[in-house]
């Protein structure tokens, strides 16, 4: 028999929660309901983090979603999540990436997409994670620990990347020096090529600049009308 992918749906619209609940145990996944930010949280803590993937409503009371994500990635980075909203504003859906979420899909939402785009995600990470568990990177100042989405430069603090962020560096480096197509990278990581994870790509690619801009050894340089190249000096 085989083991339920685990769920925690946090949802404060009574009647979306329990169809979207019911409509998942009939797809032969394991659900949890929370019906706020504040019990999401402590239903995480309790079960120690051990979903699969969370679920979670942009507008909710008291804790909302993007705070309660935040909080979420302090005691699990790793844990994908995806969010679900009434909004459809470019900048929210701008933000939910920046800050880790996997997907973001808007409400009224077709449930067998949503089913979908669950079942993807939870594929992708599931199949990062075996070969991940030994693999490093490390170029001259930087040093890229793949299982845990950490990134050393230099001597200063860790970085903690969001499972997105580290699948594009870890395409980045092994691209490295070559100029890369936008189209090609957003085909290659994530399936398509559309404006939205056009813009996803751009937020990511900035918030890896950010970082490595501490690096003597590493930069990403943007090649006008086409792309990025990932610059790695060779030791001498």
């Amino acid at each position: 028999m085989s083991v339920k992918s685990k769920i925690l749906l946090v949802e404060d619209e009574a009647d979306l929660g329990n169809v979207v609940k019911q409509y998942l145990e009939l797809m032969d996944f394991a659900v949890d309901w929370s019906k706020d930010g504040q019990s999401a949280l402590a239903q995480f803590q309790s079960s120690q983090g051990k979903y699969d993937i969370l679920l979670i409503d942009v507008s909710m009371p008291g804790i909302d979603g993007f705070e309660l994500a935040n909080r979420i990635m302090k005691i699990n980075p790793l844990v994908p999540f995806l969010f679900l909203t009434a909004r459809n504003e470019r900048a929210d859906r701008l933000y939910g990436l920046k800050i880790g979420a996997d997907d973001y899909i808007t409400k009224p939402f077709d449930i067998d997409e949503l089913v979908l785009r669950i079942r993807n995600i939870i594929k992708r990470n599931f199949h990062h994670a075996e070969p991940l568990n030994r693999s490093i990177i490390e170029r001259g100042d930087v040093k890229f620990y793949k299982d845990s989405l950490k990134l050393l430069i230099g001597n200063r603090p860790e970085i903690i990347l969001t499972p997105r962020e580290s699948e594009l560096l870890e395409f980045l480096f092994n691209n490295e020096n070559k100029i890369l197509k936008r189209e090609d990278i957003l085909t290659r990581l994530w399936g398509e090529n559309d404006y939205f994870l056009g813009r996803s790509l751009d937020v990511f690619i900035s918030r890896l600049r950010k970082h490595l801009n501490h690096s003597d050894h590493i930069s990403i340089n943007n090649v006008y009308g086409v792309g990025f190249v990932f610059n790695v000096k060779s030791e001498p």
